[in-house]
């Protein structure tokens, strides 16, 4: 269970690293470019551990689709990017996937 929990952190931590991108697209502040790092940092960090229990093929689709989920949801929610139906249907499927795979495990 650990495992999963760290895969999740890392999840996480990767979707707070697209973030720190972002803001630093629209802002250009160096800062932000720190956070990212220190971000992605823990994101690697945590997906290490989490390799120590769960299948590298598991935790690494798991992960980007946890990274990739998130960072779309942070573009609608707080960035008013598109809510086209079609492009929230591709992310419930990989959700569905991320979900199917950790069944599978």
């Amino acid at each position: 269970m650990i495992f999963w929990i760290y895969l999740v952190v890392a999840g996480l931590c990767e979707m707070l690293g697209v973030l720190w991108m972002n803001m630093y697209a629209k802002h250009n502040q160096r800062i932000y470019v720190v956070y990212l790092i220190i971000t992605f940092g823990f994101s690697l960090y945590f997906l290490s551990l989490s390799l120590q229990g769960i299948t590298m093929s598991t935790a690494y689709a798991i992960w980007t689709g946890i990274g990739a989920v998130g960072g779309t949801l942070i573009g609608i929610v707080f960035y008013k990017e598109s809510k086209n139906p079609m492009r929230l249907l591709c992310i419930s499927v990989i959700l569905g996937a991320t979900i199917g795979l950790k069944l599978l495990s």
